[in-house]
């Protein structure tokens, strides 16, 4: 299946009539910075203006789209001045300040609202430069985005990179197992911090903000930012998406959602990557794998993508490549290094070849990630092409044989909407949910990360290799998780995608910010 011209990429001719100053603030996450290219490069197409609020590492692929980049580090010092600017560091800074000890992940639950509001100054004024009309920006970690525009009376619409609200609750749900907590525990942690109470009081008094120590706890899961903003639009379709239960569905009454489906950018376009806070791509070279593919395809070779994110691949302290997966508060299973590297070694257990490439020779395409030890201990066969970032979307397009992925929301919907079959190798979140999905429909298979004591880690490693093998050879070997693939890509096609999106932003800041009138726009679709 290729699938070279999306919907997406027409010529458009500028917007006759008003223009418009759009704020996008995104976090130096690819995951959820990459579905909001495709919005920008078309708004800025027609004549808008598209103002990133984000980190160095995602200026590369920001000023593609024609969007102008902003350091979220110069323009917030209070928060950054004199921390840690790393991803996760500053983070860490307020948490040796305040004292708390144990993980990053529960450290962000319990002061979260302390980040934001040393941010808010710096957004603010920001906002103010830019002379912005409408906000976009991510719901699961720029709490900060709705706050903000809620603060300079700006409309405001969240771009949710998981499989809905209900993903979320599920989300926490994991979380808190994994910190071995309980919503109530964590609730009355918050509580009883004088520093978190003054905050919230401030936030309240300074700026009329009515933020509580309850959220996303009561009921569990709930997304505070889409009570705060004037939509919520998900990167996914409604029929994929994943249950919302009924407390949820109660407190989001009147605060609506909108399904784009998947948002993929014009072939060619540079995507962000990467979890690690000096890397550089300075030296990808988006060009050759692509050749690499387009050649082996028209010799009637298999390609194999293989990509496992880059949370994983990265520096998170709780999920990155030297972690291992904590139950129950006890360390498990396997390093991001180790099921790594297990599932890399099994693909070139099943496609590498010792002698080269031939006409009957597969072609590996493998995305290591920033690590410098990235293939420590394995034997790369000649016939694979490994570098730190692959063009993932590019890739599939092509019409790839299988994809082998973490299930991420993006790498999922990607692949899903471009007909390649996958094997799911889930680390954390929203990924073994993802996996399930792709067994349920048919369109794959999954194997499960290693959970067992850390003593049983070498025999764990050397079964999921072989898990991961047969799998591999299950899913390329069987065609009718291709036929699948490609019915739901076909499927896709009618979300509104980057069209419907960029209606929205465009009617709110024309100042159309009614539910009736965004009904409208989701009748109507992208057309």
């Amino acid at each position: 299946m290729d699938t070279e011209m999306p919907e997406h990429i027409e010529a458009f001719a500028p917007t006759k009539g008003p223009t418009y100053n759009f704020a996008f603030i995104f976090p130096m996450a690819s995951g959820h910075i990459n579905p909001s290219l495709a919005i920008a490069r078309r708004l800025v197409r027609q004549g808008h203006a598209v103002h990133y609020l984000s980190r160095e590492q995602m200026r590369e692929a920001i000023e593609d789209t024609g969007a102008r980049f902003h350091s979220d580090i110069a323009e917030q010092p209070e928060l950054f001045e004199d921390r840690d600017p790393s991803m996760y560091g500053a983070l860490g800074s307020l948490q040796e300040e305040h004292g708390l000890t144990g993980s990053l992940s529960k450290a962000r639950l319990v002061l979260r609202e302390l980040a934001v509001e040393l941010m808010l100054p710096g957004t603010l004024r920001w906002l103010h430069t830019i002379e912005a009309h409408a906000v976009l920006f991510c719901p699961l970690i720029n709490l900060e985005a709705p706050l903000a525009a809620k603060v300079a009376k700006l409309p405001s619409a969240g771009l949710c990179t998981v499989a809905g609200p209900g993903s979320v609750q599920l989300a926490w749900s994991n979380t808190l197992s994994s910190l071995s907590t309980t919503a109530e525990e964590l609730l009355e942690e918050r509580s009883k911090l004088p520093a978190l109470v003054e905050c919230l009081n401030r936030l309240r008094a300074n700026y009329g903000l009515q933020v509580e120590v309850e959220d996303h706890l009561r009921p569990l899961g709930l997304l505070r930012t889409a009570l705060t903003s004037d939509v919520t639009l998900v990167t996914t379709a409604e029929c994929l998406a994943d249950p919302v239960p009924l407390d949820l569905t109660k407190a989001y009454e009147g605060h609506p959602f909108m399904y784009l489906g998947p948002l993929l950018d014009e072939p060619g376009a540079k995507r962000a990557g990467g979890h690690k806070f000096d890397s550089q791509r300075d030296h990808m070279d988006d060009e050759k794998p692509l050749a690499l593919a387009r050649a082996a395809k028209a010799e009637g070779r298999k390609v194999v993508l293989v990509s496992l994110g880059t949370i994983i691949t990265g520096d998170h302290s709780d999920y990155g490549w030297k972690a291992h997966e904590t139950v129950n508060g006890e360390k498990r299973g396997l390093t991001g290094k180790e099921l790594c590297q297990a599932a890399w070694q099994a693909v070139f257990d099943v496609f590498g070849e010792a002698d080269g490439a031939d006409a009957q020779t597969p072609l590996i395409l493998l995305a290591l990630g920033p690590q410098a030890d990235a293939l420590e201990n394995l034997q790369v066969p000649p016939n694979a092409y490994c570098q730190p970032i692959l063009p993932q979307v590019d890739l599939l397009r092509l019409g790839l044989d299988v994809f082998l992925t973490h299930g991420g929301q993006n790498s999922f919907m990607e692949a899903l909407s471009t007909g390649i079959p996958m094997v799911l190798c889930p680390g954390f979140g929203d990924q073994p949910v993802n996996g399930a999905k792709a067994e349920s429909m048919k369109l794959g298979v999954c194997v499960p990360r290693p959970k067992g004591p850390l003593h049983e880690a070498e025999t764990e490693r050397a079964a999921y290799r072989k898990a991961t093998a047969l799998a591999l050879q299950r899913v390329t070997s069987n065609g009718s998780f291709k036929e699948n693939a490609v019915r739901c890509a076909e499927a896709l096609r009618s979300s509104g995608g980057v069209s419907l999106a960029t209606k929205v932003l465009l009617s709110l800041a024309q100042g159309s910010s009614k539910s009736g009138d965004l009904a409208q726009i989701q009748r109507n679709g992208g057309a």
